[in-house]
């Protein structure tokens, strides 16, 4: 089953949106060096890359637990809602087992 977040983000007519970002002047210079050598057409479809990159691995983190998995999977076997989310934040709140 794919995950509603990835299912978005394969769709190709995404909205874009422009935003402004500081990023000091030898960054940027290295990233324009840098992205013909990996491939891209710019430094900001590379910059891109980097921020899809981290979100996915904190997304990983954040939403693909297998406490989350099994939240999803009590949902859809008909287990109410909000009892799942309140024992899901429940248990992340919990601190371990002897700290």
């Amino acid at each position: 089953m794919i995950h509603e977040r990835i299912k978005k983000r394969l769709k190709k007519s995404r909205p874009m949106t422009s935003i402004t970002l500081r990023v000091p002047a030898d960054v940027v210079d290295d990233l324009k060096a840098m992205a013909p050598a990996l491939g891209f057409s710019g430094y900001q479809p590379l910059i891109r890359a980097y921020v899809s990159e981290g979100m996915r691995r904190d997304e990983k983190k954040l939403y693909f637990t297998s406490a989350r998995r099994m939240a999803e999977a009590l949902k859809a076997r008909g287990i109410d809602p909000a009892l799942v989310d309140a024992a899901l934040v429940e248990a992340e709140q919990a601190k371990p087992v002897g700290a």
